[in-house]
């Protein structure tokens, strides 16, 4: 467990060793949860860092969105049914 201390604006800093195993980076995203007597927060992972992650399993298939989104999750279940 990691202290931090929250200034008097009620700003905190993730540590390094946090950020970096979650991949946080300058100007990411968090997503803020509050719980009862928590706070949960969770990186948010932007279009850009997520593009092309489902290209292997539709390569050279189609060029179609809808055939490659198709193709991606019949493959992707798959792998996961073969686990």
């Amino acid at each position: 467990m990691i202290l931090v201390k929250v200034s008097e604006r009620g700003q905190i800093s993730i540590p390094a060793a946090a950020r970096k195993k979650l991949g946080i980076q300058p100007k990411s995203k968090v997503e803020v949860e509050v719980r009862e007597k928590e706070i949960i927060l969770r990186p948010v992972r932007s279009v850009r860092e997520v593009k092309g992650i489902f290209r292997k399993y539709a390569k050279g298939k189609s060029s179609d969105w809808k055939t490659i989104r198709r193709i991606a999750q019949q493959r992707v279940a798959k792998e996961i049914a073969n686990e």
